[in-house]
C-alpha cells in the first residue's frame, strides 16, 4: 500500500484533510509524546541532520547565515527555533496544514525578543500547493512530515520549486530498521507500545496507530533517494541512524 493510501481515520476522505485534523487533535501532547516515544532521541536526530545539511551549503558557496530556509510540516516549530538558535541571522519560515500545531509554535515565538521574532515567519500552507515564490529559498526542511503528504512526490516538486540553485533539502523520517532483532523489537514498540502511550497522552489512540502504518508505507533509503531524484534533485544521499529507525536524505537544487 502506498503512503499516500495510509490515512489516519478514513480510507474514504481526502487525506489532507485528515492530517490536519489529526494534528488539531494531538497538538497538546505532540512535543511531550516526541520526547517520551524518542527517549528525547529526535533533539540528537534533528541536530545530526542540520549539520549535514548546513555542510553542503556551505560546500555550495551559500552562508547559513545568511540564507533563507523553509520548514515544511513545521507542527510546533521545534525545528524552526533550532535553526534559529544555530542560525541566529536567517529568515526562516515555517509552514504546516494544523491550525493546532501552528498556535504552540506562535506562542513560543512570542517567548522570543522581538528583534529575533521578526526573523520567523508561521503561516498555515498546504504543502502540495506552497503560496510561495520559485527559487526564493536556500534551505528546505521537513522533519517526520513527508509520510503525512497526500503526494509525496507532488510535495518534492514544490520544494523543488522554491529552492534557490544551489540550494539544499533536508529532509528527516521514521523508517523500518532492517536488522532482525531489530525490526522485531521496533514492531513490538510501535505497534502496541506507542498506540497504548498515545491514547494515554494524547486521547487519540488511531493517531499513533496511524504512525507505524505510515513509517511503513512511505518509501524507505535508496527507494526515496530516487523519488526525489525523480522530483529534480541532484546529489540525493541518505544516511540512518539509531538501528536504522531514522533516516536522513539529503539533496540539491542545479539549474
Amino acid at each position: 500500500m502506498s503512503p499516500e493510501e495510509i490515512k489516519p481515520y478514513s480510507a474514504t476522505d481526502p487525506k489532507g484533510a485528515q492530517v490536519e485534523l489529526m494534528f488539531d487533535n494531538i497538538a497538546p501532547a505532540y512535543d511531550r509524546m516526541n520526547t517520551v516515544m524518542t527517549f528525547g532521541l529526535h533533539r540528537y536526530w534533528r541536530d545530526k541532520a542540520l549539520t549535514m545539511a548546513l555542510n553542503m551549503l556551505k560546500a555550495n558557496g551559500i552562508d547559513p547565515q545568511r540564507a533563507h530556509v523553509l520548514d515544511v510540516a513545521t507542527g510546533t516549530g521545534d525545528l524552526v527555533f533550532t535553526l534559529h538558535d544555530r542560525l541566529p541571522m536567517a529568515h526562516i519560515e515555517g509552514i504546516d496544514l494544523s491550525d493546532g500545531m501552528l498556535a504552540i509554535a506562535e506562542r513560543k515565538l512570542r517567548t522570543l525578543p522581538a528583534d529575533q521574532q521578526s526573523l520567523i515567519h508561521f503561516a498555515k500552507a498546504d504543502c502540495l500547493q506552497l503560496p510561495l515564490e520559485d527559487n526564493s529559498f536556500d534551505l528546505v526542511t521537513v522533519a517526520y512530515g513527508v509520510r503525512n503528504f497526500e503526494n509525496l512526490m507532488a510535495g518534492y516538486r514544490e520544494m523543488y520549486r522554491v529552492l534557490r540553485p544551489g540550494g539544499v533539502l533536508c529532509v528527516v523520517e521514521l523508517s523500518v530498521p532492517t536488522g532482525t532483532l531489530t525490526h522485531g523489537l521496533y514492531n513490538l514498540y510501535t505497534r502496541y507500545v506507542i498506540p497504548f502511550t498515545g491514547r494515554i497522552v494524547s486521547g487519540d489512540s488511531r493517531a499513533y496507530t496511524y504512525l507505524p502504518q505510515s513509517i511503513e508505507a512511505v518509501p524507505q533509503r535508496a527507494g526515496m533517494t530516487a523519488l526525489m531524484t525523480g522530483a529534480g534533485f541532484d546529489k540525493c544521499q541518505w544516511r540512518t541512524l539509531t538501528f536504522g529507525t531514522i533516516s536522513i536524505y539529503l539533496g540539491e537544487k542545479h539549474e
